[in-house]
């Protein structure tokens, strides 16, 4: 007969599993000492799945009060990451200038379904920037989405919104950018069970426009999205993202897409130019891109340099990825990254592979209108 030295010996604390406890509660009883040693194992073996459960599933139940004071936290625990100055919803309907209820409901399509369009204007100097060229993009987007406006909005309205949540924010430079989505609601693929569609806004703190250093691309293998969605600046950046992420892991700054029929395309999220030997300025069609804001705005300051002789045209054209990495300059575009100078497309060095003079002045352009363009590019922001 066992001790009871031998029963009472320190329990281990490696886990018990379920095939463990099935075997235990399944093995005959020879005597009294038998018996009390499995219920010993038995309590040793709840005992270790309630620690396990305690350990692994850490859940608790909060109160509104206490999810407010958990997200502030996360926000104060974040270092580095951008400044988020003002947000408007239209499901609250106002501006909030606490980062930790800048938030979007889980069940809003825009989230789970991706069914959303966006678009940004730069805030330069007080100054929101093409903020009607912007708009207008994101009306045709959202048209194109199938996606209606709020109840009672219209373009004026939301610019309304955008110009006030601008001004709440208090920000003289960095950038606004927006939404407007199928909206909350419910976790289907269809809207027909939505109250109604949504409109966010958030500014984000920035730094005023510099010039851009010269940086090097790659050619995507991602395949690019086909025309009717890469014309629409939709929320669905899955293609993106991963060209992008391609690039970073070979030591590039971003990718370039080509087209199905092989011809060059544009970036992830800006479009691009070329300047060839004889002094033309050349970019892709619109097609089958995006058509940037800022691309077709550089195109209209580039009149300026066809006018000095510095440039000798400026059109649209078909290029292949031979003919492109062949250019005396190339350029990305974007409001993200102005006019980027591209001194390497895979091994291929562009031009001397150095910032080119006239991607320099193309970056001058930019910045300067950017800061003191005509009020059809320039909204000043009424700061209260």
């Amino acid at each position: 007969m066992n001790s009871l030295q031998s029963l009472l010996k320190p329990i281990p604390q490696s886990p018990i599993s379920d095939a463990e406890l099935t075997a235990h509660s399944q093995r005959p009883l020879n005597n009294s000492c038998n018996s009390r040693q499995l219920s010993f194992r038995r309590f040793r073996i709840r005992c270790s799945i309630a620690d396990t459960v305690d350990r692994t599933f850490d859940a608790p139940v909060l109160g509104s009060s206490q999810v407010l004071e958990r997200l502030r936290a996360s926000r104060e625990n974040q270092e580095n990451q951008p400044q988020f100055l003002a947000m408007y919803s239209s499901v609250v309907g106002g501006i909030t200038t606490d980062p930790a209820v800048m938030v979007i409901p889980i069940d809003d399509h825009m989230v789970h379904r991706g069914h959303g369009v966006f678009d940004t204007a730069a805030i330069v100097d007080g100054h929101l920037y093409e903020l009607d060229q912007h708009l207008d993009r994101i009306l045709r987007s959202a048209s194109m989405a199938k996606i209606n406006l709020p109840v009672s909005y219209d373009r004026e309205k939301i610019k309304n919104i955008l110009i006030r949540t601008a001004s709440a924010s208090k920000c003289r430079n960095g950038q606004l950018r927006y939404w407007l989505s199928a909206g909350p609601g419910n976790f289907l693929l269809s809207t027909s069970g939505l109250h109604q569609s949504a409109l966010y806004a958030i500014v984000i703190q920035g730094k005023p426009p510099s010039p851009p250093k010269g940086i090097k691309v790659i050619t995507s293998s991602i395949p690019m999205k086909p025309p009717q969605f890469a014309t629409m600046k939709s929320v669905n950046y899955l293609p993106n993202v991963l060209s992008n992420m391609e690039a970073e892991e070979k030591g590039a700054y971003t990718a370039i897409w080509l087209d199905s029929e092989g011809f060059i395309a544009e970036g992830p999220s800006m479009n691009v130019g070329f300047i060839t030997k004889d002094k033309e300025f050349l970019m892709p069609h619109f097609d089958k891109i995006l058509s940037g804001c800022t691309a077709k705005r550089i195109i209209t300051l580039a009149e300026r340099l066809v006018t000095e002789g510095r440039l000798r045209s400026i059109r649209f054209e078909n290029l292949t990825m031979e003919e492109g990495k062949k250019a005396e300059e190339m350029v990305l575009i974007g409001s993200g990254v102005l006019v980027s100078p591209v001194l390497q497309w895979d091994e291929q060095i562009i031009g001397d592979g150095r910032e080119g003079p006239l991607a320099r002045a193309l970056v001058d352009l930019i910045i300067e209108d950017m800061k003191s363009g005509p009020p059809t590019v320039r909204i000043r922001v009424p700061y209260e």
